[in-house]
């Protein structure tokens, strides 16, 4: 595939950047499912969030062209060969893995609507519902953006500048592939869809990996292009069930559990390699010191934020103090990752525990140092649920500099979970 000169073609009056529904992360579908079955009637908002304030979104995406594309997505709909895929494929070993309950409502889902507005050169961006529709903006809306902002950097290129461009950027990920490869089993999944370059990028990325590295690439997190190319749909959940479930709690003691309800939820529907603890959304060390026995029997611990190798040191020690051989357990890591570190974690816990990593933005994003004054280098932008029910949601993070929420409320969320002093880190992306 020529991408240049698709990209260059790209000036077109509309060329859809979400052509599918399921151009989304597999977690998304796993939790909505939850979500439809466990908490349907729930109403949530949802908000873009920049946390790089010196990229201006406002004033590089054009604000007719950003809500003809959300105007598109909202007309999309499951094609038959893609809910055919839903229903009959197996994710996980497990056929089946979406309920026929589940599947007719997708079938017949239009994503709502949606509020846009400028202010101080950022978009205002939220959408407000039934959490399960409302949370299957939250991928594409972000994919939008992070494109929208890369064609307007290259939106005066031309076709041999472009070529360039691209050319550079492939030898990029070339080189890093083939560091990649020298590591002896490794497993590495493709967790690049909410921040990438774009949709043909992330599929070209997808290409080499299976290309480059072999059976040592294990999926991606897109559901299209897992389809499509044919390989595993990667994923399980992520912060947003219990910022939701915690905002719905009325009372502390309530608050306290609500982490652990959620993964009770979840532990009714999934097995195996399903089971996976997410555990930093109200800070690892008081979520592992208060979890219940029957958690310790998971299959593992997914690090996504604060320094990699401490989150894994603490979840080590939590399974042999419950009496679990570390060695079976599975650690994915997936915060901020490039080669070098992934070689480096890779080499400290090989053999102490099974290792996977989740590899992000700096796959499918990773134009730094191609373009004068780095302007398509990859930044910090999310699209969180803000608010369940009327009452605000929390995230606290093992990196404070990702917490989220008011400020009487994150000193509540602080005090009832136990979090004190954090060290900060840079987030990359």
């Amino acid at each position: 595939m020529d991408i240049a000169t698709r990209v260059y073609n790209h000036k077109w009056k509309i060329d859809p950047i979400i052509r599918s529904l399921i151009d989304t992360d597999f977690y998304k579908l796993l939790m909505c499912q939850s979500v439809f079955r466990n908490k349907p009637d729930t109403t949530v908002t949802f908000s873009l969030i920049n946390r790089s304030k010196h990229v201006p979104l406002a004033d590089l995406v054009d604000e007719g062209e950003l809500r003809e594309q959300l105007d598109h997505i909202r007309s999309l709909k499951l094609s038959r060969g893609e809910s055919t895929w839903l229903r009959g494929n197996t994710f996980y070993g497990k056929r089946q893995m979406f309920t026929p309950e589940f599947m007719e409502w997708f079938e017949n889902l239009r994503l709502p609507p949606y509020h846009l507005e400028k202010r101080d050169g950022q978009y205002e961006l939220t959408f407000e519902g039934k959490w399960p529709e409302v949370m299957m903006w939250e991928i594409p809306a972000l994919a939008v953006l992070m494109e929208l902002r890369g064609r307007a950097v290259i939106n005066d290129m031309r076709r041999f500048e472009l070529q360039v461009l691209y050319a550079r950027a492939m030898t990029k990920l070339w080189q890093k592939t083939e560091a990649l490869r020298s590591i002896d089993t490794l497993r590495i999944a493709d967790f690049g869809t909410r921040r990438r370059h774009s949709f043909l990028w992330q599929d070209w990325c997808v290409q080499a990996m299976i290309e480059g590295l072999g059976e040592k690439f294990v999926g991606t997190s897109n559901c299209l292009i897992a389809m499509r190319r044919e390989v595993e749909a990667i994923g399980t959940n992520a912060h947003e069930l219990p910022m939701v479930y915690a905002a719905l709690a009325e009372t502390d003691e309530k608050l306290a559990r609500a982490p652990y309800d959620v993964l009770s939820d979840w532990h009714d529907e999934h097995e195996g390699n399903l089971r996976i603890i997410l555990p930093d959304t109200y800070g690892t060390t008081g979520f592992l010191k208060n979890a219940p026995d029957w958690l310790a029997k998971w299959t593992g611990v997914r690090i996504d934020s604060g320094d990699p190798a401490t989150g894994a040191e603490i979840a080590i020690q939590w399974w042999k103090d419950r009496g679990e051989d570390p060695r079976e357990k599975l650690i994915i890591f997936s915060d901020g990752l490039d080669v070098e570190k992934i070689a480096e974690l890779h080499k400290q816990f090989q053999g102490r525990v099974r290792v996977s990593f989740g590899w992000g933005t700096l796959l499918t994003n990773d134009f730094r140092g191609l373009t004068p004054g780095d302007a398509l280098a990859p930044f910090s932008l999310v699209c969180k649920a803000i608010a369940a029910n009327g009452r605000p949601t929390v995230k606290l993070s093992d990196d404070p500099n990702k917490a989220m929420g008011p400020a009487s409320e994150i000193a509540r969320y602080k005090r009832v979970f136990a979090v004190g002093e954090q060290n900060t880190f840079e987030v990359i992306v």
